[in-house]
């Protein structure tokens, strides 16, 4: 197992990702579904709009049990009229996997576990597309395939730069391209720091199985109102016309680095605990919590036990300039 990078490593290259491009590694599972009926069987298990999606298209987008509860989250690409690839955190692929294959029983589909044959990598930065050779490629999720040092690949617009997915025997060859066109090596650790200030929430931090959109606060990325039924419509519809949520997705500005795990307390009550927190060069020490609505923005709560406080503030962070 490499070693941590220590805190002057990943200050460099955090400065690299905000000014430049970085290169780093992801683990995602990957899932294929293809078939005349592929969309319009996605378009009645997940939370977004599939069927509209044109080839090139994208989207975030959720697969919920009945209770609303959050399953797995996931970036889908319509990257053929009867093909659409799927990919989603490691944790959540074998469910849904299962999931996709239990359900599609009496449809013209087939799913397929790709995740042991695809690779990923992001290029993050300002010069990301420049670097990957996808000028043009927006708004966020929208796709195409392209080559890469000679390597086929399918390149995705991010939020902070550009996706490239390739076979994992062509990892290697994508990644020295990349290099050699003027992108420098990072780590998972400083990519984290940018989710963070960005306030996007992760599945096994922010998120979990007893998670609902609405805490989370991705509803505006990954809900469509307006679409046919899926598994879990109605108790996200009710919440989201006639109810607030407990709790919801902040951001936190801490007094001093605090653990993830450490429980929070507004008043005499516990109101959450930490789930990831990080040390931003731009920003300090800060951190993503769901915290019960008792505590709002602005108000400051407690830490822990050892004195530690963080006043709660709206997302994204204000990253503002690199000093």
């Amino acid at each position: 197992m490499p070693e941590q990078a220590t805190s002057v490593e990943i200050d460099a290259q955090y400065r690299l990702l905000r000014e430049g491009s970085g290169l780093v590694e992801r683990d995602r599972g990957q899932i294929t579904v293809r078939g005349p009926d592929a969309a319009e069987y996605l378009q009645g298990q997940l939370t977004n709009e599939i069927e509209a999606l044109a080839v090139g298209e994208g989207r975030y987008a959720a697969l919920l049990d009945r209770k609303g509860h959050l399953q797995a989250d996931l970036r889908l690409l319509r990257v053929g009229d009867d093909e659409l690839w799927l990919d989603t955190e490691p944790e959540a692929t074998a469910g849904l996997l299962k999931h996709l294959t239990t359900y599609k029983i009496g449809r013209q589909v087939e799913v397929t576990d790709l995740s042991a044959e695809r690779s990923l990598l992001s290029v993050i930065g300002p010069s990301a597309a420049e670097v990957s050779g996808t000028a043009g490629l927006r708004p966020e999720n929208a796709n195409r395939e392209l080559q890469v040092g000679g390597s086929s690949c399918r390149a995705i617009a991010t939020d902070l730069g550009i996706d490239l997915i390739c076979t994992a025997g062509e990892l290697e060859s994508v990644r020295a391209a990349l290099l050699e066109a003027g992108a420098e090596q990072a780590g998972e650790e400083a990519a984290e720091i940018l989710r963070v200030e960005a306030g996007r929430p992760r599945l096994g931090r922010e998120m979990s199985e007893a998670t609902m959109p609405a805490e989370a606060g991705i509803v505006e990325r990954a809900v469509d109102f307006s679409k046919g039924c899926y598994i879990g419509q109605e108790p996200v519809a009710r919440l989201h016309y006639r109810g607030k949520p407990n709790r919801t997705l902040r951001g936190l500005k801490l007094s001093s680095m605090a653990e993830a795990g450490e429980k929070l307390r507004f008043g005499e009550r516990e109101v959450g605990e930490l789930a990831t927190s990080c040390l931003s060069p731009s920003l300090g020490p800060i951190a993503l919590a769901v915290v019960r609505r008792e505590a709002e923005t602005g108000d400051t709560v407690e830490v822990g036990t050892d004195g530690i406080t963080a006043e709660l503030v709206g997302l994204p962070f204000d990253g503002g300039p690199i000093s």
